[in-house]
C-alpha cells in the first residue's frame, strides 16, 4: 500500500514508518525536512510545512492511507483535508489519550469516555489547550470523514528514540549504584506503550481499513510506579515528597491516577500487540548507550535531585 505520513522523522512517526516498511509497504514523508535527513535513504520525500499552510507538495499524488503524525491543532488538519482532497482512502489522525475529561470518571476510560471541550481559540499548545486541541481535530476530521477516519489515542509512549526520556530517565537512574529519589506514593500505577506496538497498531489499521478510535495505551490496571522502577534496576530508592519536582511517567496530581485507567481492550481486539516491559526497558537502555547517553530534558537534574535526597535524610 502506498501511505503518506504527515511528519515521520521523530520517535513515533519514524516508528511508524519503520513498521511500514517492514510489512512491505511504500511510505512517502511530507515534513520540512529539517530533521532527520539521513532516515530512510531511498523514501520519497515532499517539503511543505504545516506552520505556514504550505502543502504545495501534495497536489496531484493519490495515497491509499494518510497517517497524521503531526496535526496538532484544527487549521493544520483542515487544510491538509483541502490539499488532499479526495486522493486517499482511510485517514489514520495520532491524537492523545489526554481529550478524556478525568473528572469524576470511575473505573475504566474506554473510547466512548467524556471527552474535553473542543478549544478552537489561540493556537497556543500547553499544558491546558493541548487536549482541547486534539478533540477540536478529531471532531473536524470526524464531520469530513466519517467513516474513513480512524482515531489512535496514546498514552505514555515510550521506547528506543523517544524524544522525552521518559522511560529513558528511570532506565539510567535505577541501573546505577547511587541513591534514587521516588516519589513517596509507589504504589501509584504506570500505564506506559511500547512505541513499536503502537506503530503496529496504526500499520493494522491501514491494512484492515478499520474506522473508529483506539486507545493505544499499556495494560489497564497497569503496573506499579515501583514495578516500572525495579524493572529498570535495583538502585536504592528513596523517597521524597513528590512537590514541584519532576518525575517522569507520573502526573503530580494523584488525582490524574485515572489516567492511567485506560481501556486498550478495542486496540488488542484490532491486533495491537503487547510487548513485555522488561523488553521495552532492555531496548530503551540499548538505544541509549549506543547513542552516548545524551542530557534529559525531562526528570530531575543532579542538583535537584541531590537536595531532595538530602532534605529526606534529615527528616
Amino acid at each position: 500500500m502506498k501511505v503518506l505520513i504527515l511528519g515521520g522523522t521523530s520517535f513515533v512517526g519514524r516508528t511508524i514508518v519503520e513498521d511500514l516498511q517492514a510489512r512491505g509497504h511504500t511510505p512517502t514523508l511530507f515534513n520540512r525536512g529539517r530533521t532527520g535527513a539521513e532516515l530512510f535513504p531511498g523514501v520519497d520525500r515532499l517539503i511543505g510545512d504545516r506552520d505556514t499552510g504550505d502543502y504545495e507538495a501534495l497536489h496531484g499524488r493519490s495515497w491509499d492511507a494518510v497517517v497524521d503524525v503531526s496535526g496538532y491543532v484544527p487549521r493544520q488538519v483542515e487544510q491538509a483535508l483541502a490539499a488532499l482532497g479526495e486522493r486517499f482512502a482511510r485517514y489514520v489522525f495520532i491524537s492523545t489519550g489526554m481529550v478524556y475529561d478525568h473528572r469524576g470518571v470511575e473505573g475504566e476510560i474506554t473510547e466512548a469516555s467524556p471527552r474535553l471541550a473542543a478549544h478552537h481559540g489561540a493556537e497556543v499548545l500547553d499544558g491546558d489547550t493541548y487536549g482541547p486541541m486534539k478533540v477540536a481535530c478529531e471532531d473536524l476530521l470526524l464531520a469530513q470523514l466519517g467513516d474513513r477516519l480512524s482515531v489512535v489515542r496514546p498514552g505514555w509512549v515510550v521506547g528506543p528514540h523517544e524524544r522525552a526520556g521518559l522511560l529513558t530517565y528511570w532506565v539510567r537512574r535505577a541501573a546505577g549504584t547511587t541513591r534514587v529519589a521516588v516519589p513517596g506514593r509507589l504504589d501509584r500505577p504506570v500505564q506506559v506503550m511500547d512505541v513499536r506496538d503502537l506503530a503496529r497498531l496504526v500499520v493494522l489499521l491501514v491494512e484492515h481499513d478499520l474506522p473508529g478510535a483506539f486507545n493505544a495505551v499499556g495494560p489497564s490496571p497497569g503496573v506499579s510506579f515501583l514495578e516500572l522502577v525495579r524493572t529498570c534496576g535495583d538502585a536504592e530508592l528513596v523517597s521524597v515528597e513528590h512537590g514541584e519536582l519532576d518525575f517522569p511517567l507520573l502526573f503530580p496530581d494523584p488525582a490524574w491516577d485515572v489516567m492511567m485507567r485506560i481501556s486498550p481492550a478495542a486496540a488488542l481486539a484490532a491486533g495491537m500487540p503487547r510487548t513485555p516491559l522488561s523488553q521495552t526497558v532492555a531496548d530503551t537502555r540499548a538505544w541509549d548507550r549506543d547513542r552516548g547517553e545524551p542530557p534529559l530534558t525531562n526528570g530531575l537534574s543532579e542538583d535537584e535531585e541531590r537536595t531532595a535526597l538530602a532534605q529526606a535524610g534529615s527528616s
